[in-house]
């Protein structure tokens, strides 16, 4: 003989006593007892009132214990209707971050989930985090830059988005549960969730890659679960399940609440129902025209399992649905389901006992669909039981309820660490204005914190078993932003020039507050900045205390009897990579910057340009000599002074011409230059030539002319008596 199993499902209307044997791996049902509550001691999947269930509890002991002996371990299930789910997503900037690795992944997943325990919380008077187990969270989807991606490691982008679907179970529903067992002197040997016992006796571990749901559908509340990818990925709850179906028999046929159970059972039995109305008359009715009666709420029944087994299952319908529990029975349910998830009818079935594996039973005990539940608990509890773990988190003890396959981030969970703990903080940013935009200058990002697992490096997704010591090591907090008006300012706004052959840096000219800075200067948050270029030739020259130079480049010009006259050709030249350049033409990064200056004029170059002249000469032969004769035609004065024609004129000056000699040359001019005079005992007479012609001394002359005076003396005459 084998070993002797004894399970309890405590559900909304009654408790469900079941006695298995087990003989090598083969499961045998000798007994199964229902009690239906007295009253509502259950709501919600939660006992509520522990004597009432302990009660019933101990009555269905002692009952079993009449035929099989004391029963003192019972194995029990959390009903799924207790689940709790909540949908939450996370985001995180990664602007200028190292790539997204595995393990930012998880950590922003576990981001998620706290998210998804906080809205539960939200929505709750219990403000208490740890009075909830997380029993399993899928991903919805992953975003980068609001776009859905596949996966997030190895991107790169400015924010990062995971969406979860997560799961929870009250604590209080497992300490209800012990509460009750232990007034019925019954000592807890395994626990499950409803949903895992009914999958685990219905869908192998070779078939959960396929993405099936199983949907237990009680008196209250339907119980969902999904299994994709070898795991259960969600679990569900819909507060409508078979009630609904005979309080619709109960409204249209005038029938007390539980006459109109019995009539509802009937229709998955009898062709024709008998049913008695509260005035006492009895009729019988086909069951076409019964099931048309229920149509509608059938309808709605459908939709409501079909709406949560879309938004569980990432709105997609799965590839097959199961459907067990008492209200699977309801006529026409699985074809409306078919409808709705727009799947072939031949993917939705009703599955009863027979459908579990290696499992016989009594004679007497039916096959229906509401005992796969039970059955799965009690088989559950010997294959799969789920045990309380103790792991220690940063010296605190924390005690998980092992329902999957436990981690890091569910030691985490309970033991309240926050998803922000697991980073660093960012450094805090300075938020300034450059010429009246603002510009945010980040703080560096936090590092990770180091997840040990008894002492070795872990992740957020690595297993744990019990007895397991975690700790969790702070990251390091960002470092604040520095940063330097040069690093704000664009390196192209820094110049290197030559000014007459000597290197400059040009820096833009910065103003912080309205106070000139340099481009080393430290920012500060809220600071103002004003950036101003040195854009032309002329700005750089004042910029550079070149100022006398531009004065150079003012154009010659003097002041000449009250009148101005400018001469370009004495003015100095602004020269830009050697080619001439005005002071308002924009200069770049490397050019070179030259003046060629001009020195002074004197007064004869100034005369030359006016065509004066200031000084007449002539060349004339006198004698058989060569004479030059000069004479100053004009007369140049400065500031009322006579100045020579060597004398240097500078910029503006004011001069005025005075017209002198401006006569022509006669024959007796030569004698102002000449030496020659006449012998002074000359006796006799002359004859001035003029290139061998007779002349005259104040006939004009030339210059080139041969100018000659002949002297003809006279004889000496002597006296006759000497003769």
């Amino acid at each position: 003989m084998g070993s002797k199993l004894f399970a309890l499902d405590i559900g909304t209307r009654s408790v469900v006593g079941i006695i298995l044997e087990e003989h090598n791996d083969h499961f045998h049902v000798k007994d199964i007892l229902v009690k239906e509550h007295r009253e509502r001691a259950m709501v919600d999947g939660q006992i509520h009132n522990v004597l009432y269930v302990a009660d019933l509890i101990k009555e269905i002991k002692s009952e079993l214990e009449a035929t099989y002996g004391p029963l003192s371990k019972v194995s029990v299930a959390a009903a799924g209707r207790a689940l709790k789910t909540e949908q939450a997503s996370s985001t995180v900037n990664i602007k200028n971050r190292p790539m997204f690795t595995e393990e930012d992944v998880g950590r922003l997943e576990l981001q998620a989930v706290q998210q998804a325990q906080a809205k539960l919380l939200s929505s709750k008077q219990d403000e208490n985090i740890n009075h909830y187990y997380c029993v399993g969270y899928s991903v919805l989807f992953y975003r980068l830059d609001g776009e859905e991606i596949g996966s997030l490691v190895d991107q790169q982008g400015d924010e990062a988005t995971v969406e979860v679907i997560a799961t929870f179970l009250p604590r209080v529903v497992v300490e209800s549960l012990l509460a009750a067992l232990k007034r019925a002197e019954l000592e807890m040997e395994a626990l499950t969730l409803e949903p895992i016992a009914a999958i685990n006796v219905l869908i192998p571990p070779s078939m959960r890659r396929l993405n099936v749901a199983l949907v237990d559908i009680g008196a209250g509340t339907s119980d969902i679960a999904i299994t994709d990818k070898g795991t259960i990925v969600a679990y569900g709850m819909v507060p409508t399940a078979g009630d609904e179906i005979t309080e619709a028999l109960s409204d249209h046929y005038l029938l007390d609440f539980p006459v109109a159970e019995i009539a509802k059972r009937q229709l998955s039995t009898e062709e024709n129902v008998v049913i008695s109305d509260i005035l006492g008359f009895e009729q019988t009715y086909p069951k076409e025209e019964v099931v048309k009666a229920i149509h509608h709420s059938v309808q709605s029944l459908a939709q409501a399992i079909g709406s949560e087994l879309l938004r569980l299952n990432n709105q997609t319908p799965p590839k097959a649905v199961m459907l067990v529990g008492g209200g699977s029975l309801t006529p026409n349910l699985p074809s409306e389901l078919s409808k709705f998830l727009d799947l072939p009818e031949n993917r939705i079935a009703v599955r009863g006992i027979d459908a579990i594996q290696n499992l016989t039973k009594e004679e007497s005990i039916p096959t229906t669909p509401e005992l796969v539940t039970p059955i799965g608990i009690a088989i559950a509890a010997r294959k799969a039981p789920i045990q309380y773990m103790s792991v220690t988190v940063n010296e605190q003890v924390v005690r998980l309820f092992e329902l999957k396959e436990m981690t890091v981030a569910d030691a985490f969970l309970s033991a309240n660490i926050r998803a922000k703990q697991l980073y660093g903080k960012p450094g805090e940013g300075i938020a300034i204005t450059v010429n009246n935009q603002d510009i945010l200058i980040p703080g560096g990002h936090g590092q990770p914190a180091t997840i040990l697992v008894n002492g070795e490096q872990a992740s957020t997704k690595t297993k744990i078993k019990n007895g397991d010591v975690i700790s969790l090591i702070e990251g390091q907090d960002g470092e604040n932003a520095k940063a330097t008006v040069r690093d704000i300012v664009d390196e192209a706004l820094i110049k290197h020039v030559t000014i007459q052959n000597i290197s400059y840096t040009i820096e833009p000219i910065v103003k912080i507050n309205n106070k000139i800075c340099s481009v080393d200067q430290v920012l500060t948050d809220s600071d103002s900045l004003i950036v101003e270029t040195i854009e032309t030739v002329e700005e750089l020259l004042k910029h550079t205390n070149h100022a006398d130079l531009l004065e150079r480049l003012n154009a010659f010009y003097l002041t000449i009897d009250g009148k101005p006259v400018f001469f370009p050709e004495f003015s100095s030249k602004l020269l830009l990579n050697g080619k001439l350049c005005k002071p308002a033409y924009p200069f770049k990064n490397g050019d070179a910057i030259s003046i060629e200056e001009c020195a002074s004029p004197t007064v004869e170059m100034i005369a030359n340009k006016l065509d004066l002249t200031l000084e007449e000469k002539i060349v004339v032969s006198f004698q058989q000599e060569t004479l030059e004769l000069k004479k100053q035609c004009r007369e140049v004065m400065q500031n009322e002074v006579a100045v020579s024609a060597s004398h240097t004129v500078s910029n503006g000056s004011s001069i005025s011409i005075v017209e002198k000699d401006t006569n022509r040359w006669i024959y007796q001019d030569v004698f102002r230059f000449s030496n020659w005079q006449l012998p002074l005992d000359f006796k006799g007479q002359f004859t001035i030539l003029r290139n061998g012609m007779p002349s005259s001394f104040d006939e004009e002359i030339f210059g080139g002319d041969q100018l000659e005076i002949i002297l003809i003396e006279q004889p000496i005459q002597h006296n006759s008596i000497d003769k």
